[in-house]
């Protein structure tokens, strides 16, 4: 465990740089590494333990990051003005670390909502979709109109309208239009939902009867703007569904289920030099720990584990699970490159400032999310998750967008790290917020669920900080709102990914 004395944080006996715990003024002397820091080091910032020649790698958790731009001598501040990106080959190694997964002999259990075809809610919504932005503003009025009104009904947590600015202006087939149905299927499936409508417009390029059909949705309610008469004539015919959908969605009960039933989106925003210290693997901690007991924990944003890949083909399953990986990165490079971009263009300015060099950094504290356990599949944007285990799902960095495809994907619950103070929740599943250092979880406490501070401070382990964090995620499944959740954040977090150009 951390001392509390101390001023510095080294992740591997054979790294070139510490981690500032606290800002060190210049001529510090940093003495468990008989360095003397050069100038003013920020909190969560690095600093060079050795002498780094220019050109040379520089190393954290005996990982590469980047290479020195101009020579770095022992005690300089290391970051963007002295380090770089650089290529260099990284070893797949697939399936070299794979390993037995140790079950728990009796599951934890948290308070489920059961649906009748046996599938598990965390939440009791109704769902108001679009397939176009056109419908957006009906669908608004829909849900609009049950807001405080649903006091005869304390088992339904909500009618929720998630509209997005897509559906037309785009080829009514072909990927674009795949991957938007895709995920607007996914929510209407989704056990967080009781029930679900679909609105249209009419004569959009995603037909509501088209997106039907390709995605063999049954049992939803559809209709258009059109086909109704009009604005005001489609929100009465929206609101008399809801009401008739009410009553038999309040009926639902809580009921004892095993944690198996859990989907975690795993996700990450604000990250700063703290992310692959604390939250990220204590969040990683509580991952293992819910593979153990039978759950499924979901790790994505591609453009920001570029760089660490090589450390989760290691724990694929397969080399074809490994393979399926690769495969994506390799689709990213050619989609930024098509476009004019590269996949090296993070971190964002936010994430420089908390002490975070470049993407090989980043990506190397963001894998630290998904654990230990080995992973078992991967999937496409908003592809049906089916597999247990911690799995990967191909999603933009962009943390809306991402987690879209997670819940699109099965996800009743997503664990959101931030180490500059994210606000974000996503309905209808609920998100929970972990701190990275305890000056954010106190600044911003209402946004923020757990403090995992608790590490940097050295008053609690990794693996401490997991398993209380795995609690939280139990009594939250259960039903105990999170702090996103309180102050109503979700509707507008819905953001479906938008490829191609807009015609």
């Amino acid at each position: 465990m951390l001392q509390a004395a101390d001023l510095t944080i080294r992740l591997h006996p054979e790294d070139d740089v510490v981690i500032a715990r606290l800002e060190i003024p210049a001529g510090t002397m940093l003495t468990k590494e008989n360095v003397r820091a050069a100038v003013r080091v920020p909190a969560g910032h690095k600093i060079a333990v050795r002498a780094v020649e220019k050109g040379k790698p520089v190393h954290r958790y005996n990982q590469i990051i980047g290479f020195a731009t101009q020579p770095i001598a022992a005690g300089d501040h290391v970051h963007v003005h002295n380090v770089a990106m650089g290529d260099f080959q990284r070893d797949y190694a697939f399936a070299s670390l794979k390993k037995e997964t140790q079950f728990v002999p009796e599951p934890a259990t948290f308070m489920g909502i059961v649906r009748a075809d046996g599938r598990v809610a965390t939440r009791n919504y109704i769902g108001i979709l679009t397939s176009v932005n056109c419908s957006a503003t009906v669908a608004r009025m829909i849900a609009r109109h049950f807001e405080n009104r649903l006091d005869d009904y304390p088992n339904v947590d909500g009618v929720v309208a998630l509209t997005h600015k897509t559906g037309c202006g785009m080829a009514s087939e072909g990927e674009a239009t795949d991957v938007l149905r895709r995920t607007i299927a996914g929510y209407a499936r989704h056990p967080n939902f009781f029930s679900s409508q679909l609105v249209g417009l009419g004569c959009e390029a995603n037909q509501v009867n088209m997106l039907v059909a390709a995605q063999k949705l049954k049992g939803l309610s559809t209709f258009t703007i059109q086909e109704k008469g009009g604005t005001r004539k489609a929100v009465e015919n929206g609101i008399a569904r809801v009401k008739e959908m009410l009553p038999e969605a309040n009926k639902v009960k809580r009921v004892p289920v095993p944690a198996s039933h859990l989907i975690l989106g795993l996700q990450c925003g604000g990250s700063d030099g703290y992310s692959g210290i604390s939250a990220n693997p204590a969040l990683g901690a509580a991952v293992d720990l819910l593979v153990r007991h039978g759950g499924t924990a979901i790790l994505s944003e591609t453009p920001e584990i570029y760089g660490a890949e090589h450390l989760l083909t290691r724990r694929a399953v397969s080399k074809a699970v490994g393979e399926k990986l690769i495969e994506r990165i390799h689709w990213w490079e050619d989609y930024t490159k098509r476009n004019g971009n590269e996949m090296n263009n993070n971190p964002s300015p936010g994430n420089k400032a908390g002490g975070l060099t470049t993407i090989l950094e980043k990506s190397l504290g963001a894998v630290a999310k998904g654990g230990t356990t080995n992973l078992v599949d991967v999937y496409e944007y908003a592809q049906p998750v089916t597999a247990k285990g911690f799995v990967y799902m191909d999603t933009p960095g962009y943390d809306p967008v991402s987690a879209t495809g997670q819940v699109a994907g099965g996800a009743n619950m997503i664990c959101f790290t931030t180490g500059r103070g994210s606000a974000y929740g996503c309905k209808p599943s609920p998100s929970l917020k972990l701190a990275t250092n305890t000056p954010l979880f106190v600044h911003q406490e209402e946004d923020m669920d757990i403090n995992c501070g608790t590490i940097i401070d050295g008053t609690e382990t990794i693996q401490q900080a997991g398993e209380r964090f795995f609690q939280m995620i139990l009594a939250t499944a259960s039903g105990k709102k999170s702090k996103s959740e309180e102050f109503g954040y979700g509707e507008d977090e819905f953001a479906p990914w938008t490829l191609g150009a807009t015609m």
